[in-house]
């Protein structure tokens, strides 16, 4: 927190000094365009590049953004002061009517508030977390680890069939005891929840995290910080399709929009379990697959030029979603049996070491 008021408060001193010497107020801003993107090879991470641009308050174009930006940052700084949090949608509407004697509005939409909010995280280079801002909460997990989460202690092997919701905020929690081999993060609910009913993560000695989707930022956190602080194996479980390749590939290497805090988003050492197309073969998946659709085969021809795709192995998986145009769902094992992916799938993938990096 220390740490957030002190870039906040450099913020408002550089306005400040600018408008005592006399010159046009500015804020730098790191470009989050893809002509700014890249991917750096020796830490297999997606990185935000050195462009950025200034934004002053004397210029019509600037001028509205400039003054957003100081009101965000001002109730940020009101926040970590009163060690409060609120949500993305309480920030827009505690900022949306600010201007007095006036009936105009500062933001219109939270869809110009949340934006800002981003650029803020930019300039600062600091999570939009460390704001004291949090998201709609979205993920879960169960497992032999015990948490403290502000005031609470939590065991995360004793929260019943729906396990920890993870928060959207996880800068906090402090990991009081973690019992765990390794950690099995898995893109669907219904497969978590089935995987929870069997127990499998008591059987395996392991955390499963549900991501519900692609990650959202607290669980990207969660999972980098167990992997980090206890040196876990982390492996991913998705769909066989674009979509679902791609939300490894976040969870790994981050994510283009987010390239800004890939290192403290990101796990490098993660590994893709699965499904893949080699598994549709080997374990008679063939009647389980559906058609793919033409923005799965669009989304996997995009992706087949991106640089941290270009193994030969991800080149393979990909071509082959394109020309065989077929894609399968986690649900798909289900077809072999309610149990097949808790019994057989998962546990031979982990002992044979069948993953993709």
């Amino acid at each position: 927190m220390k740490e957030t008021k002190k870039k906040l408060e450099e913020l408002g001193n550089k306005v400040l000094k600018d408008i005592e010497r006399g010159e046009n107020p500015n804020i730098d801003i790191p470009l989050r365009n893809l002509s700014n993107v890249k991917y750096d090879e020796k830490t297999g991470m997606i990185t935000i590049g050195d462009k950025s641009a200034k934004r002053y308050f004397f210029n019509v174009a600037h001028a509205k953004k400039f003054m957003q930006s100081l009101l965000v940052a001002a109730f940020t700084k009101e926040l970590t002061n009163q060690n409060l949090h609120t949500s993305l949608r309480d920030l827009y509407y505690a900022l949306k009517r600010t201007m007095p004697n006036s009936q105009e509005n500062t933001f219109n939409e939270q869809s110009e508030s949340d934006p800002i909010i981003v650029d803020l995280e930019v300039a600062l280079d600091i999570l939009r977390e460390q704001l004291h801002l949090n998201a709609d909460v979205r993920g879960r997990a169960v497992g032999n680890v015990i948490i403290k989460d502000r005031e609470d202690t939590v065991d995360l092997s004793k929260l019943g069939s729906g396990g920890l919701a993870i928060p959207s905020n996880v800068e906090e929690i402090e990991f009081k005891k973690v019992n765990v081999d390794f950690i099995l993060v898995i893109e669907k609910n219904a497969a978590f929840e089935s995987l929870h009913e069997l127990k499998f993560w008591k059987k395996h000695n392991c955390l499963i995290i549900t991501t519900a989707g692609q990650a959202a930022r607290g669980s990207r956190r969660f999972i980098q910080r167990l992997a980090n602080e206890f040196k876990l194996p982390v492996y991913v479980l998705t769909d066989l399709d674009a979509y679902g390749l791609y939300i490894y590939s976040v969870i790994k290497r981050g994510s283009i929009s987010l390239s800004h805090v890939s290192d403290r988003l990101g796990t490098p050492g993660a590994k893709f379990l699965g499904l893949t197309m080699d598994d549709i073969d080997k374990y008679k998946l063939q009647n389980f697959t559906i058609k793919a659709e033409e923005n799965d085969i669009k989304r996997a021809q995009e992706m087949l030029n991106y640089k941290w795709f270009q193994k030969p192995e991800w080149q393979r998986q990909l071509k082959a979603l394109i020309r065989k145009k077929i894609k399968a769902e986690l649900e798909a094992l289900s077809g072999r049996g309610l149990k097949f992916m808790a019994e057989t799938y998962l546990p031979e993938k982990l002992k044979n070491q069948d993953f993709l990096d």
